[in-house]
């Protein structure tokens, strides 16, 4: 059984981007180092467009062969005209109201989104799936999730788009790692106790 990932940053009181999702105060943080981390420990969370242009095209997947994400994650993306934003993974998008996929290479997820993330992790498979996002459709996986990997940036918001979209229940998960940054960011990595 292959773990289902939430890879996901956010800032210190817990929320991964403004009420809209917009969590561009976050990119100043990704500095020489951090980058050099994602680049070498976790190089399939960069986006194909990303990867393309530095040059990154050729870095093998490290943890993830397969992500699924939300349809406003996925539609932040699709504003810029990337239909396939993880082109070098199976992509799977969870909507309810998009219907048909703009790209071949990317799978809609209509309905039981539990289901399906329940046959991607029974694949054999060394590498697992990466859940990119967003707020509610972590909320919906929230049973199924196996491992959280939180990029937290050291600033306060107040206010925005909580990590998991959902109402409440105590879930808990174990410390397994915490790596610190120069630039005050902390990379902490859980897994469920179950």
């Amino acid at each position: 059984m292959r773990k289902l990932t939430y890879f996901i940053a956010c800032s210190i009181d817990g929320f991964i981007g403004d009420e809209s999702g917009d969590a561009s105060f976050m990119y100043p943080f990704v500095d020489e180092e951090f980058f050099q981390f994602l680049k070498t420990e976790y190089p399939e969370t960069m986006s194909s467009g990303g990867r393309r242009a530095l040059g990154l095209d050729d870095l093998e997947n490290q943890k993830f062969d397969t992500v699924i994400q939300g349809r406003a994650s996925y539609d932040v993306g699709l504003k810029e005209g990337m239909t396939s934003p993880y082109a070098h993974m199976r992509e799977y998008v969870a909507s309810r109201t998009l219907k048909e996929s703009p790209d071949p290479h990317v799978e809609i997820v209509s309905e039981d989104v539990v289901a399906k993330v329940r046959a991607l992790k029974a694949e054999e498979s060394g590498l697992g799936v990466y859940l990119c996002g967003g707020s509610v459709l972590a909320g919906e996986l929230l049973d199924e999730v196996d491992e959280l990997v939180i990029k937290t940036y050291p600033v306060v918001i107040g206010s925005g788009m909580p990590m998991f979209g959902s109402g409440f229940a105590v879930t808990e998960f174990t410390l397994e790692d915490v790596r610190t940054f120069k630039n005050g960011v902390l990379v902490r990595t859980y897994s469920r106790k179950r």
